[in-house]
């Protein structure tokens, strides 16, 4: 039996057990089986690979999409371009990390335009400077979309919060901001980013990564204010489809 899996910590919000468990069972796949890894330190990957013989491929999830590049033997050029992986692929003893973030955030998001029949805006805001925020800051950039990150750590050289919501009060362009942090994840689901929503003004559409809960407070807040808005679930199962072919 072949055997795939997800690390990170903590894993109770994830999907793609549930996912995949239902695609094994509607495409007929009976050789394979999707397990989740929880482990609090990226090091146990080694532990993960050593006690499970027939595993073949894993993905990687908060916190450690980037700390697992340590771990890994070879580097495909979608990793690579992200600086982050969410794949790795375990072929003849090597651990190969891959990214289809990119790939699942860029599709998501096309289509959720195409959808409104509306144009994606050329300026966007990235909240946060994780994994996930890389990947999101390529595809942008890829669809050439003027992209700024912004954190709460004002070491890094990027946009504040304050930053972001002084600039969202003289906004008179349409905008979009994506949540690539975790804040808003079930079970913490009253939690948003640090936004000043009433400077919300119509023009701003809102994309989170976090689909558990289907409706995040990032979104909510959103919408109160006549924005567009969007989860993560779409980005998950594309990437998920993507992740797939890689592990083949």
């Amino acid at each position: 039996m072949k055997k795939y899996g997800l690390i990170g910590f903590p894993l109770g919000h994830s999907f793609s057990k549930a996912f995949f468990t239902k695609k094994f069972e509607k495409e007929n796949i009976k050789d394979a089986s999707y397990e989740l890894f929880p482990i609090d330190d990226v090091a146990k990957i080694k532990d993960i690979i050593a006690q499970n013989p027939t595993l073949q491929g894993l993905n990687v999830t908060i916190p450690y999409k980037e700390t697992v590049i340590d771990f890994l033997d070879e580097l495909h050029e979608s990793a690579e371009a992200v600086g982050a992986v969410n794949v790795i692929k375990i072929k003849k003893g090597k651990l190969i990390g891959y990214n289809s973030d990119t790939f699942g955030f860029e599709k998501s998001l096309v289509e959720w335009f195409k959808g409104m029949e509306k144009s994606i805006p050329n300026f966007a805001f990235v909240l946060g400077t994780g994994g996930a925020a890389k990947a999101v800051y390529v595809s942008l950039k890829k669809l050439g979309i003027e992209t700024y990150f912004v954190s709460r750590n004002t070491e890094l050289r990027c946009f504040t919060y304050d930053d972001l919501n002084f600039f969202l009060k003289g906004n008179r362009s349409p905008v979009l901001i994506v949540n690539a942090t975790p804040v808003g994840t079930f079970p913490e689901v009253e939690a948003a980013p640090d936004l000043d929503y009433k400077r919300l003004k119509n023009k701003e559409f809102l994309y989170d990564l976090v689909y558990n809960p289907s409706e995040t407070a990032f979104m909510q807040k959103g919408k109160a204010q006549g924005c567009e808005v969007k989860n993560g679930l779409d980005m998950l199962h594309f990437q998920a489809e993507k992740a797939w072919e890689m592990w083949q």
